[in-house]
């Protein structure tokens, strides 16, 4: 395809090319709503210069600095959560937003809390994903202290001292896989589940919410002890191996965070072939194709789009307005999918 003309991003902003050529080259003032009308037209239709634009339409607008803390630099799903939140940044019109995306050496606090210090020497407010450790909170409640805001993505952490958790309802997605496996398993038998860590919070809430589950709706299942898997592929396919030839009676198997990958591999290594109902979180290429496989039952997603554009609006809000009174949780609705909606 050519590449836009000046004259197709006057086209499509409806105005002509000298007042495209005006808010280019700032030769004259133009009204805050046409130059905005020239900017979104601009980035719909891949303008070059659609970052000149920004510029120009944003020059007068505060400068804010925020950090991210993300996990697995490799996964997919991070991958795509990073440029969601490049996505949401671009589309703050209050502000022109400065993100800076790290992620830690290693999953040990003290790994943690030295990220969370440099990347708060250097912006105005702090988003993480992490496990809930006394050294993460204590390093939250350093930054607090400093006027610097902390929110907590996808797994709450330092409860009582961060400003807010922007993520899902971690104990309605556990019963949600409860839910999917009693009611679509061909007979009751036994079921098991992996979280990363009892230090993440979230894997905590939805193991307790799909125990839960079970204990109240169906009691004719029987829920084996909690498998740890580190959140790794090469842990979670070796033990889903030791699973099914363990249990032969296994009829469900959720996945409470990552290292689902292992688990899809296992299933198609030993051919399960649909006879146990396989319920993972995010959807990603591996869990995309283990739909389309029939291996994987559902898919518990989180709306990143949705959540990348609350949690700026936080983060902004923050810092113009000073930290929440009391600290809060904003719950986002998550997306199910199955092999007929992918």
């Amino acid at each position: 395809m050519r590449r836009p003309t000046i004259s197709d991003l006057a086209r499509a902003s409806g105005v002509s090319v000298a007042t495209v050529d005006r808010v280019l080259n700032a030769r004259h003032r133009v009204r805050e709503e046409t130059a905005r009308r020239v900017y979104d037209a601009a980035q719909q239709i891949g303008y070059h210069a659609v970052g000149l634009i920004r510029q120009r339409v944003f020059e007068d607008l505060p400068q804010y600095k925020l950090a991210f803390l993300l996990q697995k630099p490799t996964q997919s799903f991070y991958q795509s959560f990073v440029r969601e939140i490049e996505t949401a940044a671009r589309a703050v019109t209050t502000a022109r937003i400065q993100t800076q995306v790290d992620f830690p050496s290693a999953a040990t606090p003290a790994a943690i809390v030295e990220k969370i210090r440099t990347l708060a020497a250097r912006n105005q407010a702090v988003a993480l994903v992490g496990p809930d450790y006394p050294a993460v909170t204590t390093a939250v409640e350093e930054l607090k202290e400093r006027g610097i805001p902390v929110f907590s993505l996808l797994s709450d952490l330092a409860t009582g001292v961060r400003d807010a958790y922007v993520g899902v309802n971690n104990r309605k997605v556990g019963r949600t896989a409860a839910w999917t496996i009693a009611r679509t398993a061909r007979k009751p038998g036994k079921v098991a589940c992996f979280v990363g860590s009892h230090r993440f919070h979230g894997h905590e809430l939805r193991e307790i919410g799909f125990r839960s589950y079970f204990r109240e709706n169906a009691p004719e299942f029987d829920v084996l002890d909690t498998l740890i898997n580190l959140e790794t592929a090469e842990i979670t396919h070796e033990a889903t191996l030791t699973l099914l030839q363990k249990h032969p009676d296994l009829v469900g198997l959720y996945v409470c965070g990552g290292g689902m990958e292992g688990a899809i591999s296992a299933f198609r290594e030993e051919n399960v072939d649909g006879r146990i109902v396989l319920v993972v979180n995010e959807l990603t290429p591996e869990s995309k194709a283990g739909l389309a496989d029939d291996i994987v039952t559902m898919v518990v997603a989180t709306p990143l789009p949705a959540l990348c554009k609350e949690l700026l609006s936080l983060m902004v809000g923050a810092i113009e307005h000073g930290e929440a009174a009391v600290p809060g949780q904003s719950f986002l609705p998550f997306d199910v999918y199955i092999s007929e909606n992918i």
